[in-house]
């Protein structure tokens, strides 16, 4: 038996065949477009971060070089920007003299994997560089002296909760001199 099928048939015939062949790749692509724009990888938060210190500081006259480190176990990748704020705190955690300064190197965007650590720069001067300008108020008939932190609070960069990091060491109780400097963070 013959069948014949005429030209403006067969093109009908095509056509849905094409259009239940796309139809796939269609809502395929209807289903992946959303998870594509959501595939940007989130801020790290400071809840998500361990947030430590290097304490074998790289010393230098006048002061000590260390590195602030921020481990992700956040449990997915995350991403860290800037300049982490650093400033001494007393055993209380109230803030002693003036936060860590920011330098002028541009900070880049690094991607940590969970379990992943970035890191940044911390440069302490030794107050006792800056004279009587770092020392305590002192009370009538005394010498003052350097003001004692126990130890660092730490913002990642562009998050407003901290963390604390014990560390006890001598402070600058001033607001005038700079006397630490962190750099942004780095992978």
């Amino acid at each position: 038996m013959h069948f014949s099928v005429s030209p403006r048939r067969l093109a009908g015939v095509a056509a849905l065949a094409c259009a239940a062949a796309l139809t796939p790749v269609t809502a395929l692509a209807a289903t992946e477009a959303p998870a594509a724009a959501t595939a940007s990888t989130p801020a790290c938060t400071t809840s998500g971060l361990v947030i430590w210190l290097n304490t074998v500081g790289s010393g230098y006259a006048g002061g000590e070089d260390y590195t602030l480190n921020f481990t992700n176990l956040s449990g997915h990748a995350c991403t860290l920007r800037g300049y982490p704020g650093v400033s001494a705190v007393s055993l209380s955690g109230h803030q002693i003299g003036r936060p860590a300064s920011w330098g002028t190197a541009r900070p880049a965007t690094v991607s940590l994997a969970d379990g992943a650590t970035a890191t940044a720069g911390l440069q302490v001067s030794n107050p006792g560089n800056f004279g009587t300008a770092c020392f305590l108020p002192r009370p009538q008939g005394r010498v003052g002296k350097l003001p004692t932190a126990a130890g660092l609070r730490v913002y990642p960069p562009n998050q407003f909760t901290s963390k604390l990091i014990p560390l006890p060491f001598y402070a600058c109780y001033g607001t005038a001199p700079v006397w630490m400097y962190v750099k942004p963070v780095q992978g």
